[in-house]
């Protein structure tokens, strides 16, 4: 099979869709990869290593476009490339399609067959390729906030940690999934006070058990929202729906009693975000503030950190990129149902039930 790997253009996404260790796998397999010129650059990899690794190093992205059957991203296509798709091809990136009706009827549109991989599951049903962003969004998003709460940012000039004799911010996070367990993680190790809320009691039950009376934890329930929310330092959204868009738990009404100079990482913002007020932002312009309140929304926060993220996400994707090859993408989709999952647009019909739902498209299985 050709395998396309085109240069990221989403702002500061610095991120790779394969390492050249990656490639080589392919390449040694017999598969023919081209890659266009400096995709790799800012994670660290030149084109000269995956020259090495056997691939076709090219100046054209139109040119990795045309040559591939299957191409493989790391975000969700801009419109500009949106028009280099054509329906004979299979593409596999994050999607993230119940956050953009405009995105879902582009792709549509081009007739092609795109897999998400926020979608693709493993034998165990888990999400084995949205995890390791996860938990690099759940970390970073809180010394992303700990930056902005500082009053030269236009902060509360808190420090998350606290000193002896002045007690620690306020951690508050919605979720205690993958991202809230990360946000947990650091936010605990950090010294703030922090308090997760969940609607899966088990979720709960598992980081008590880890943090014990080091955090607290709360069923999700929307008065128990309110009162954390409004004395939060900083809030964390970190819902998720699979395949659909996050619901709202933080009302526009409730940001607006927020403390003055709080700040809101909402992780959930590419699915369409938990609070009401979050919209996407960029890491060049990365924070707006509304109601006294810094929101941050950036869309690809592991963009930032593309070295770790890129070897992260290669060791997620690589074993399915590997079936895709193989088998071809009908036949593998055939044969792995957590593959099929991950089907999520097809020969111009939506094939994941959540974006259907949530455009009101026709539901078709992939298969």
């Amino acid at each position: 099979m050709v395998i396309g790997i085109p240069k990221e253009i989403k702002d500061h996404e610095f991120r790779v869709a394969l390492t050249p260790m990656g490639v080589a796998e392919l390449t040694s397999r017999g598969h023919e990869v081209w890659i266009e010129a400096a995709a790799g650059q800012k994670s660290g990899f030149s084109d000269e290593e995956y020259r090495q690794a056997g691939a076709h190093v090219t100046e054209s992205k139109a040119q990795v476009f045309d040559q591939a059957e299957l191409i493989i991203k790391v975000k969700e296509p801009l419109l500009e490339e949106c028009a280099l798709l054509q329906a004979r091809h299979t593409l596999f990136t994050f999607l993230h399609l119940a956050a953009s009706k405009t995105l879902t009827e582009a792709l549509l549109a081009r007739g092609l067959t795109a897999l998400a991989y926020e979608t693709t599951e493993d034998a165990q049903g888990r999400l084995p390729i949205l995890y390791p962003m996860s938990t690099i969004a759940g970390r970073m998003a809180v010394q992303i906030g700990a930056h902005f709460l500082e009053q030269a940012q236009g902060g509360r000039g808190v420090l998350l940690g606290g000193v002896p004799g002045v007690e620690a911010g306020h951690v508050v996070i919605l979720g205690a999934g993958n991202v809230g367990s990360a946000a947990t993680h650091i936010a605990v190790g950090m010294g703030a006070q922090v308090t997760v809320l969940s609607i899966d009691l088990d979720q709960l039950r598992s980081l008590e058990e880890q943090y014990q009376n080091r955090i607290r934890t709360l069923m999700a329930h929307q008065q128990w929202i309110a009162a954390a929310v409004e004395q939060a330092d900083l809030l964390i959204g970190a819902v998720m729906v699979r395949g659909g868009r996050t619901p709202t738990l933080v009302s526009r009404a409730l940001v607006s009693r927020m403390k003055p100079g709080s700040v809101i990482v909402d992780v959930a913002v590419d699915q369409g975000g938990c609070v009401e007020t979050i919209h996407p932002t960029t890491h060049s312009a990365p924070v707006y503030r509304l109601y006294e309140v810094l929101h941050y929304g950036v869309t690809n926060i592991p963009g930032v950190v593309p070295r770790t993220a890129t070897y992260a996400l290669t060791n997620a994707t690589l074993p399915f990129i590997v079936q895709l090859a193989e088998a071809g993408v009908d036949q593998a989709i055939r044969l792995n149902a957590g593959l099929a999952r991950g089907v999520n647009v097809r020969q111009g019909n939506v094939t994941c039930r959540a974006v259907a739902e949530t455009h009101g498209f026709a539901y078709v299985p992939p298969v």
